[in-house]
């Protein structure tokens, strides 16, 4: 690879690039926290220390999304693939059934671990044209005595994204926003629970952020392992155990510089030029394709293809030779993807494009 780069720009999907200004305060932090003589790795969580990072990390993502007082932000582990095991267990009471929205693989993946719990009903799905599109909400089944309806607004994998908020009435609505959290205004009160994994939008991974309606605390299952109780965290202040410390002071570190680059409505303005920018690349021509319906690509994770699949390997090549990294698409579904978070400076954007078009113009 050429190391003449200053910085290369790091595409990958998770874990993903931080901001250069957080990486640059947790290295002169990394030694002695504001003067504590300590790492954050070696404070206590019981200590006033992190107690005041604890704090004031909440703090900032309560200012960034505007969650309503009657809401619990919870700092879990086990990332976003044990809240699926946490959602129906705390969320079914003595319900049966819940409404699933299916669009991609991480969906899926969800759907499969409910169905160990509950009776899944499949409310929507885009399977039919290989989870290529964000059904529509006339398209959904919903049951209204299901105990809450859970869909996954961006699928990292595929690049499908919903621009809008579903209206599912009464019943309470689950969202997995691991990938789009904080790239976008939303809100909050239309949710009843918001989770993510912290590895691509905030911090490294390691941390799970979980915003849940308070008045839907305290009713998990009987048999709800501790650990995944919300009612346990929230009574503890998610310190039933020890927390992942670093991580959440990492996303307190990401919180702040959001907020220095004028919070979640500016950011997503730049979110928008980028995945503008690079759609019309890929549209430009025939020699790059998104297999995405245009209304529901992703912002976040653009997936793309060459015409000629036998280039795929140069193309990965001639891109990390110019610092551009982690552009393979998933196993699952293969090609391109180009993970455009709020860390994603328009920069890195703009090369990713010049490369395209030379490439395009040397190869096609």
């Amino acid at each position: 690879m050429d190391r003449r780069h200053d910085r290369i720009f790091n595409f990958s999907p998770g874990p993903a690039m931080l901001a250069a200004e957080v990486l640059q305060t947790a290295r002169d932090e990394a030694l002695d926290w504001h003067g504590s003589g300590m790492s954050v790795m070696e404070i206590s969580h019981r200590g006033p220390e992190f107690t005041e990072i604890l704090r004031q990390t909440e703090a900032d993502l309560r200012a960034l999304m505007a969650i309503p007082h009657n809401y619990k932000v919870l700092f879990l582990q086990g990332g976003a693939t044990t809240q699926f095991t946490a959602v129906p267990l705390n969320l079914l009471r003595a319900r049966k059934s819940a409404d699933y929205v299916e669009t991609g693989e991480w969906s899926k993946k969800a759907i499969a671990e409910a169905q160990r719990y509950c009776q899944v009903n499949i409310a929507a799905s885009s399977r039919d044209a290989n989870f290529s599109y964000a059904p529509a909400q006339e398209k959904w089944r919903l049951d209204p005595q299901a105990a809450y309806v859970h869909y996954t607004p961006n699928e990292t994998i595929g690049g499908v994204e919903f621009n809008w908020t579903p209206d599912t009435n009464d019943v309470a609505l689950v969202a997995d926003m691991s990938s789009s959290i904080l790239s976008r205004p939303i809100d909050v009160s239309r949710f009843a629970v918001i989770y993510a994994g912290a590895q691509k939008n905030i911090g490294p991974s390691g941390l799970t952020i979980v915003i849940v309606r308070e008045d839907l605390i305290g009713h998990a299952a009987p048999q709800t392992p501790v650990m995944l109780d919300w009612r346990i965290q929230a009574e503890n202040d998610s310190m039933y155990n020890t927390p992942p410390t670093y991580p959440i002071y990492m996303a307190g570190l990401t919180f702040q510089w959001l907020k220095k680059q004028g919070g979640v409505a500016a950011i997503e303005k730049i979110n928008i030029a980028k995945a503008r920018l690079l759609y019309d690349q890929i549209d430009a021509s025939d020699f790059y394709r998104c297999p995405v319906a245009k209304s529901d690509r992703s912002r976040m994770n653009v997936a793309f293809t060459l015409q000629d699949s036998s280039l795929d390997g140069e193309f990965l090549r001639q891109a990390e030779e110019r610092g551009l990294l982690q552009l393979k698409g998933h196993r699952a579904v293969g090609g391109m993807r180009a993970s455009l978070y709020n860390a994603m400076p328009v920069a890195g954007v703009q090369a990713l494009v010049d490369f395209m078009r030379d490439f395009e113009r040397r190869q096609g």
